[in-house]
């Protein structure tokens, strides 16, 4: 597999999901190397001069007006990471953890930090010898950056917390022993560049929304499947009609619908069936298309944060200066990852009302719950039921976390994002999303099985295939979730969307 190579400059999400999940190799750019090299000499100046610069030769938040000499620099670091460590809940999972270092990686490599380079090659080797620090999920208030998961990050580094090695869990030192990595000993600056910054908020916003563009593939080829069960009404989604309301999402989830449903014999025309198609149908390029427009938006904020400065102070090389600034506050991030759950919770607010249309049968014509013998058997009844309740339960999710703030270092910090949270709370109603997705679609081939099948498109043939294959047709109840499970794996594993890919073209996001 070829390297990730880190310039600090065009780390893709594309880059984070090689490296998240499948383990690619981190090499540093000889640039980034020498720029790293460049801040550390600009630092080192700072603190032999005895300037006066934030964090470098004072203490921190309320204690920034008490001096710092250089004989307790590396006092004064050592004790930031292991008084900031106080994260709480349970760990992010191993791809989690290895963005966030990835990402802190890449923002030191930008050269304004003033780090060893033996620091961030010790980080290196950790992303490629796979030693995992136990980072907890909660404690972060979003400014000055993500503290305490990141503080988390670093004490294996220094031969203290917890960390994953080669599958096992054990104490950081012994990590770092056994995978033959050098405990490192932080100097003046080191200990508030490794922690003061937004990384964990943007690993955690950055998976999703690569999960998130997936997903809106998986909502278009679920609704077309929508369209041939319902012998739905395809004038709609003529582009003339969006062409004159020209929103990106919406013009291209016309498109795409048609695109997937190209040569059904299920679908109708206006006045063959029916006059119009309930909103459900009618409306899905509008929401699902907003839904789509909010994810690029993410998207783009999340790819140029990815390559930002986040810490403080920054180090600039041209007047070797230390400046202290507010990079680290989350608010860009905080709002977007708040944006896109409300995005995604549409999507799967419109996929559990086209579920309820397939098992009503007063607005499907169908067998109730889409099962012979109702009443002996439920069916597709209580489907339904987990679907609302996970709705539901993002709808809750998706209140804005970053409407609130708590003051915080006796009110030196007196506004947050609370971006973490935002990004922690997408992530669940993600997880909820794709459920619901998944639901739809195995409710979607049973209405086609039980409505009589004409003939599908190239891509619903291809999406009921794939369905079909794990999940047979329902003709007496059984245990439904383990279908759930199916149909949910291979949105998880993305061979939906590449079986549809394969014959139908490439789906637009």
């Amino acid at each position: 597999m070829k390297n990730v190579i880190i310039t600090g400059e065009n780390l893709t999400i594309h880059d984070l999901i090689r490296v998240s999940r499948e383990y690619a190799h981190v090499e540093l750019s000889e640039t980034a190397k020498n720029r790293i090299l460049e801040s550390r000499k600009i630092v080192d100046d700072l603190v032999e001069n005895e300037k006066v610069v934030y964090g470098i030769t004072t203490g921190f938040g309320k204690f920034s007006n008490v001096s710092i000499t250089k004989d307790e620099s590396k006092i004064l670091q050592r004790n930031l990471i292991i008084t900031h460590a106080v994260g709480a809940g349970e760990p992010f999972n191993t791809e989690t953890t290895r963005a966030i270092i990835l990402l802190r990686i890449n923002n030191l490599s930008k050269g304004y930090s003033g780090v060893k380079l033996e620091t961030v090659m010790t980080m290196i080797e950790m992303l490629n010898k796979r030693v995992h620090p136990l980072i907890p999920q909660k404690g972060s208030l979003g400014a000055s950056g993500d503290l305490a998961p990141l503080s988390h990050m670093v004490l294996p580094m220094i031969g203290l917390g917890e960390a994953e090695y080669n599958g096992n869990f054990m104490n950081g030192s012994e990590a770092m022993e056994k995978s033959g990595i050098q405990i490192i000993e932080l100097t003046s600056k080191e200990g508030l560049a490794l922690i003061n910054g937004t990384q964990v908020m943007t690993a955690v916003g950055a998976l999703a929304v690569y999960d998130a563009i997936n997903l809106a593939k998986a909502a278009d080829i679920a609704n077309a499947l929508e369209f041939e069960a319902h012998n739905g009404v395809v004038d709609a989604l003529q582009a003339r009609c969006h062409a004159v309301r020209p929103h990106k999402g919406q013009i291209s989830t016309a498109a795409t619908l048609l695109q997937i449903l190209e040569g059904s014999r299920n679908v109708s025309r206006q006045g063959e069936v029916r006059v119009q198609d309930a909103y459900t149908l009618r409306c899905s390029p509008q929401v699902h298309g907003a839904s789509k427009d909010a994810i690029n938006y993410v998207k783009e904020k999340v790819e140029i944060e990815m390559n930002s400065v986040t810490d403080n102070p920054m180090i600039f090389p041209d007047t070797r200066e230390g400046i202290s600034a507010g990079n680290f506050h989350g608010q860009p991030m905080a709002l977007s990852f708040d944006f896109l759950g409300i995005a995604i919770a549409e999507l799967a607010n419109i996929s559990e009302r086209r579920i309820e249309r397939c098992v009503n049968p007063a607005l499907s014509e169908l067998p109730a719950f889409l099962v012979d013998k109702g009443g002996l058997n439920s069916g597709f009844m209580i489907v339904q039921y987990s679907a609302a309740s996970l709705v539901s339960e993002n709808k809750v999710l998706a209140h804005p976390a970053s409407v609130d703030s708590i003051p915080s270092s006796a009110n030196q910090e007196d506004h947050v994002s609370m971006g973490t949270i935002s990004a922690r709370k997408e992530r669940e109603i993600l997880n909820n999303a794709r459920r619901v997705v998944s639901m739809e679609l195995m409710c979607a081939c049973q209405a086609i099985d039980m409505r009589g099948n004409k003939g599908l498109g190239k891509g619903t043939q291809a999406a009921y295939d794939t369905i079909r294959s794990l999940v047979p047709v329902l003709h007496e109840d059984r245990p439904l979730y383990e279908d759930i499970n199916k149909c949910e794996s291979v949105l998880i594993d993305g061979s939906l969307i590449r079986n549809v890919e394969e014959t139908a073209g490439e789906l637009t996001v």
